[in-house]
């Protein structure tokens, strides 16, 4: 499978799952918007209630990533591979429930738009010119596929230094750490985009 092919196809439309089943959660699995209630109800103010969150589901990501990491054959929707597509729904739904916790509206295109720029970490400033030239559906479709581009080379590199390990236990630890790492950095990147440069940002109801 080639790169052109991960980023038109199979990316694309697994950004697309994450995001839709973020806003409305599916079995065993709470939703954005409970996700993100959930933090507003614990104790401190709203950017370490964010960062408890980016914490937590740091956590969860590298979890996802040692145990898929293994091998095997199980994969997600859209026949994506279970350590790429939990990964991105982890993600997704992280800066989902960051979006929310930050009073903006998760249903918006231009927020949508947002959060899968967030998704490709340190190259998201780039990125952010398109959305003063753009919007609406036109927005969204060249945003989602710019990032597919971005994270299909990502994916690439996660491919080769776990490919590197001989031992099946060590690959997942590797996958597991890279998981950790690059989840760490998506949520940084939500909360500056999000809460930090948002001042007209309101309280989630």
């Amino acid at each position: 499978m080639t790169k052109k092919q991960i980023s038109k196809g199979i990316l694309t439309k697994t950004l697309d799952w994450a995001y839709s089943k973020a806003l409305t959660g599916f079995s065993g699995v709470d939703s954005a918007y409970k996700l993100g209630n959930s933090y507003l109800n614990q104790k401190g103010t709203l950017e370490q209630q964010v960062n408890s969150l980016i914490k937590w589901q740091t956590a969860k990501a590298g979890t996802s990533g040692f145990v898929t990491g293994l091998g095997g054959g199980v994969t997600m929707p859209l026949t994506v591979p279970a350590n790429i597509a939990s990964v991105i729904y982890i993600q997704i739904r992280m800066i989902t429930a960051i979006a929310y916790m930050g009073g903006h509206d998760i249903h918006s295109d231009r927020v949508k738009s947002l959060v899968y720029i967030c998704m490709v970490g340190n190259g998201a400033k780039e990125l952010l010119k398109d959305l003063s030239i753009r919007s609406g559906e036109r927005l969204v479709s060249k945003i989602i596929e710019k990032v597919s581009l971005k994270l299909a080379g990502k994916i690439g590199e996660k491919s080769v230094v776990s490919a590197s390990k001989t031992i099946p236990i060590v690959g997942g630890v590797v996958s597991g750490s890279y998981d950790i790492m690059t989840t760490r950095i998506v949520g940084k990147v939500a909360k500056k985009t999000f809460i930090e440069n948002s001042p007209d940002r309101q309280k989630p109801n």
